[in-house]
């Protein structure tokens, strides 16, 4: 399991890679870049605590204990 922190807009998000694979991080900050300008996603970010990626699936979580799956590959 490795732990970091990734910067989208001006939030910086704990992130839990338990595949271990960085090529997985970069495929999420690539997906977190296409999205960037869709407002509704924006929004819904900023409530998000942690994000866990497992296998080709990032998984946001929120403070409220609800999830976002977003596949990353």
């Amino acid at each position: 399991m490795h732990s970091l922190s990734i910067k989208f807009i001006n939030k910086t998000i704990p992130v839990v890679n338990y595949t271990h694979k960085h090529s997985q991080i970069e495929l999420l900050r690539q997906k977190l870049k296409e999205l960037e300008l869709h407002f509704e996603f924006r929004k819904k970010l900023k409530m998000i605590s942690l994000i866990e990626i497992i296998g080709d699936v990032a998984i946001f979580k929120y403070n409220d204990g609800t999830k976002l799956y977003l596949e990353v590959s």
